[in-house]
C-alpha cells in the first residue's frame, strides 16, 4: 500500500473554549512503531482522542488508508481500522478473561480475521491460563495485557496504546515491552503515547515529540537517541 496507514493533518482540537491541539500533524507507515512522546499535559491523550473521535477536531483531517474519518462517530472510526487501548484499561471486571476477549470479536475493515481467540492465546499465553478468571481480579499488568489482546480481537489497522507502561512495576513494564516488540515483528502498526522515553527507546522505530499541543520534533528512534538537545528541552523531568 502506498502512503501512510494513518495520517493526521493540521488538526485543531478544543475542550470548550480552550484549544488543546494546534495544527497537529503526524503519520505512521505500515509496520512502524511510533512513539508519541511528551511531558504530562502536552497533548498526547488528546491526540489519541481526536483520532478515535472522542474529541473531534474542528479542522484538518484524520485519514485511515486515505479515507478521511474526521467527524465520524467513534464506533465508525473503530470499524474503519483504529484500535484504542486507553490509559485506564477499562476491562469488564465482572466478566471472565475469555468473555472480555469474545465480546470484542470483529473482522477488520477489509474482512481481516487474523486475530482470533486461538492466535490471542498463542501470543498471550498468560491469558490462556487465566481464561476463566474474572478480569477485575487481575493485576494491573495482566489487565493491560488483556486490554491489548481485546483490542487486537477487532483486527485493527493501527493500534493506539495510551501510556502502556504507566503505574506498572519494572518487571511488568519489561514484559509489556517484549509484547510490543513481538507485535511489531508480526507486522502490527502501533502508536504509543508515553512519558517514559527510556521505555520507548527500547520498543519504537520512530518518534514524534509533542509540546503544548504541537509536534515539535519527528525522527527515527536512532535520531532521537542522538539528539541530546531535544531530549533535554522536551523530555527531561
Amino acid at each position: 500500500m502506498a502512503g501512510p496507514v494513518l495520517q493526521v493533518e493540521n488538526i485543531d482540537v478544543f475542550y470548550g473554549a480552550s484549544q488543546i491541539l494546534f495544527k497537529l500533524s503526524l503519520d505512521v507507515e505500515q509496520g512502524q512503531t511510533l512513539a508519541l512522546l511528551g511531558r504530562n499535559g502536552a497533548g498526547k491523550s488528546t491526540t489519541f482522542k481526536s483520532i478515535i473521535g472522542l474529541a473531534a477536531p474542528r479542522s484538518g483531517s484524520v485519514k485511515i488508508k486515505g479515507q478521511d474519518v474526521r467527524g465520524r462517530a467513534a464506533y465508525d472510526i473503530a470499524r474503519a481500522g483504529i484500535g484504542f487501548v486507553p490509559e485506564d484499561r477499562q476491562v469488564f471486571p465482572e466478566h471472565s478473561v475469555e468473555d472480555n476477549l469474545l465480546i470484542a470479536i470483529k473482522k477488520g475493515p477489509e474482512g481481516q480475521d487474523y486475530w482470533n481467540i486461538a492466535r490471542i492465546y498463542e501470543v498471550f499465553p498468560l491469558l490462556e491460563g487465566m481464561r476463566g478468571r474474572m478480569a477485575g481480579r487481575l493485576s494491573g499488568g495482566e489487565q493491560q495485557m488483556l486490554t491489548i489482546a481485546r483490542t487486537l480481537m477487532g483486527n485493527p489497522e493501527v493500534l493506539l496504546l495510551d501510556e502502556p507502561s504507566e503505574g506498572l512495576a519494572p518487571v511488568i513494564v519489561a514484559q509489556i515491552g517484549a509484547l510490543i516488540r513481538r507485535l511489531a515483528e508480526m507486522g502490527v502498526t502501533l502508536i504509543l503515547a508515553e512519558q517514559n522515553m527510556h521505555f520507548c527507546l527500547k520498543v519504537a522505530t520512530h518518534a514524534a515529540v509533542i509540546d503544548k499541543g504541537q509536534i515539535v520534533y519527528r525522527d527515527t528512534i536512532a535520531g532521537l537517541k542522538a539528539n541530546e538537545s531535544i531530549k533535554q528541552r522536551y523530555l527531561s523531568v
